[in-house]
């Protein structure tokens, strides 16, 4: 079971555009809570503690204990916003999770043990990581930080498909849930063939039959 991270933030009452600039301009985030049958919050976040936390896989793919003003609420993030060039985040969007209810959630693929493979160790192999997420559904206690997924049988030629990723207890892929087709390669060892080009050829080679012809005919 993937662990919980806490978030402080603070409610706020001024909104539109103008109060959020403001807000930016003291290095708060403005950022919404909704859902669970529960009012949207308008809430501001330290821009500082937003940068930190998004450094990690968690911060997008984990429950997080949201704590506006002391009351701790179980959320996900939902959206977000950054700046086109700068290292700014401009707004965020909180998802209420209701821990009896399975929520779908993107998480990250951890690959180990490549290098220990026989497809690693063999020379014209290339090892594609097809994916590098996948969506899974759960109830919010069993979801996952991330999957792994170990590489260290990966032989030439091998595929591995999404239905070969070892699941959690409780956990599903969404996609599997559509059906065989929708078992998609995750990782693949190809062997690449180099292709040899014919050697060009050298000018005047032709010429000396060439001109032995023309020697016969007189």
């Amino acid at each position: 079971m993937a662990q919980t991270h806490e978030i402080k933030a603070e409610s706020r009452k001024d909104e539109g555009k103008g109060a959020s600039r403001r807000l930016r301009r003291a290095d708060f985030v403005p950022a919404v809570v909704y859902g669970a049958g529960q009012a949207p919050q308008s809430i501001q976040i330290e821009h500082n503690t937003i940068l930190l936390a998004a450094k990690h896989e968690w911060f997008f793919s984990s429950i997080l204990d949201l704590n506006v003003d002391g009351k701790v609420q179980k959320v996900l993030v939902r959206d977000w916003q950054k700046h086109p060039f700068k290292l700014q985040m401009l707004h965020m969007d909180f998802l209420r999770v209701n821990e009896n209810e399975a929520v779908r959630v993107s998480v990250p693929l951890h690959f180990l043990n490549q290098e220990k493979s026989p497809a690693a160790k063999t020379s014209g192999v290339v090892i594609s990581h097809n994916l590098t997420e996948v969506e899974v559904s759960c109830l919010p206690k069993n979801l996952p930080e991330f999957l792994e997924v170990d590489l260290s049988d990966l032989k030439p030629g091998d595929i591995v498909h999404l239905s070969q990723i070892k699941l959690p207890a409780g956990v599903e892929i969404q996609a599997l849930q559509l059906g065989a087709d929708h078992d998609i390669a995750v990782v693949t060892a190809n062997t690449v063939k180099e292709e040899v080009e014919a050697a060009p050829a050298v000018e005047g080679e032709a010429a000396p039959a060439a001109d032995a012809g023309k020697g016969a005919k007189k």
